[in-house]
């Protein structure tokens, strides 16, 4: 009998299970999929990596630094800044504090005022700062922080709303303005990557630092109970303790009391062009409002592994998951990359759709924003998830090791 078994291998139940063999604990973690890391997979499609949503890793993340080993994933940095649609034609914005040589076209772009430009450089200023001397700022939605701070319509429409909307996967920014701090601040002092094997990869990582046999997979609970597991074959996985590391869907089945809260999904459009629609490394953003599209990339101008040799890649990405039938989204989708690119688009092979109905949890005032839920539920029982803790990578990857700290102290580890 393994000390604790994990419902779900991924990045939060991949992360509890290091943490646990690395204080000496015996795991066993069962996965109803045919492969580790959940909502941060990757697949590859004649060669060209698709990863399940599109997804950056923040090298800035205080958990990734914690528990991944970043070098050994061969990020690649997007360059800081955005290609936006406005006016119907693209401006390039650029980060000046990274590019100064972007300075005088970012301020010239029609996007924002001046003093739009200006605040932002004081907001991000006063967000990288560890003084700890400012008084916070009390919690509030999105919306309403970036109005309270002063941006115009114009800024909001143009560049927060896409850019924003694309990282909580809700164009009303109703997310919590604590939410909003952390990620511009992470966006600010690191840098938004691509591994070179894919999102996956993290997973990949995570799993391969467990002995041989503590992951199974297509093996899907049925029933789970305090000290045991009950899989669709009927056998009974039991142990010292439990840890259901699902989304917050499945885990409201499993574990009685537990209210799943609110999600927010994506769409996400894979093509295949012979030649890239942008020549940089940047994500472009609808800051035009009309169509679905509301951010796009070509992965492989980031990390070249991403298409094959001749080819690249282009994502697309829809905020939500329509109720529509998915080939007329698809018509609508081709139509607006015409509309920006020209017709050479028409002839983009379609590679792969993805729809991701619960891709992020809410995380708005009413829902109890940023979360430091406790893992705990009763002896026996744990959970973890991002939607524990922040709706990210980081969230799931700390949520998985706060949980194993609480297990390993339950049990009396003393391994380190």
């Amino acid at each position: 009998m393994a000390d604790v078994v994990i419902v779900g291998a991924g990045l939060a139940g991949l992360s509890c299970a290091c943490e646990l063999t690395s204080r000496g604990l015996s795991v066993v973690v069962v996965e109803a999929s045919d492969g580790v890391g959940g909502r941060a997979r990757t697949d590859n499609v004649n060669g060209f990596l698709l990863d399940r949503g599109f997804q950056v890793l923040l090298t800035a993340y205080p958990e990734a630094k914690r528990v991944l080993d970043l070098p050994a994933l061969r990020l690649h940095p997007f360059e800081p800044g955005a290609l936006i649609r406005a006016n119907g034609k693209f401006h390039r914005v650029a980060d000046p504090w990274r590019l100064p040589s972007a300075m005088l076209s970012t301020l010239a772009a029609p996007v924002g005022t001046v003093a739009d430009k200006l605040s932002l450089g004081k907001l991000r200023q006063r967000l990288m700062s560890d003084s700890g001397g400012e008084k916070p700022i009390p919690e509030t939605s999105t919306i309403q922080y970036l109005r309270n701070w002063g941006f115009s319509e114009v800024m909001i429409n143009t560049f927060f709303r896409p850019f924003l909307g694309g990282v909580f996967l809700e164009l009303d920014l109703e997310t919590s303005s604590r939410m909003f701090e952390f990620l511009f601040r992470m966006f600010s002092i690191g840098e938004a990557s691509l591994p070179a094997d894919g999102m996956g990869a993290m997973a990949q990582q995570l799993a391969a630092r467990l002995p041989q046999n503590s992951i199974r997979l297509q093996q899907r609970a049925e029933k789970i109970k305090p000290y045991a597991v009950t899989l669709a074959s009927g056998e009974e996985v039991r142990a010292k303790a439990v840890v259901v590391a699902t989304d917050q869907v499945a885990g409201a089945q499993f574990v009685p009391g537990l209210r799943p809260l609110d999600s927010y999904g994506t769409t996400g459009f894979y093509f295949s062009a012979d030649k890239p629609p942008v020549a940089e490394p940047v994500l472009v953003l609808n800051g035009d409002g009309r169509g679905p599209i509301n951010h796009l990339c070509v992965p492989n101008l980031v990390a070249r592994s991403y298409a094959p040799s001749g080819k690249h890649l282009i994502s697309a990405n829809v905020v939500g998951v329509s109720q529509r039938p998915t080939e007329l989204l698809l018509k609508d989708v081709r139509e607006q990359l015409v509309e920006w690119f020209g017709v050479s688009a028409k002839d983009w092979q379609h590679l792969r759709t993805d729809s991701i109905a619960y891709a992020l949890p809410e995380q708005t005032v009413a829902s109890g924003g940023i979360r430091h839920d406790d893992s705990f539920i009763e002896p026996g029982l744990y959970v973890c998830g991002d939607y524990r803790e922040t709706g990210s990578i980081n969230g799931a990857l700390a949520s998985g090791r706060l949980a194993a700290e609480a297990i390993a102290q339950h049990l009396g580890s003393t391994a380190s």
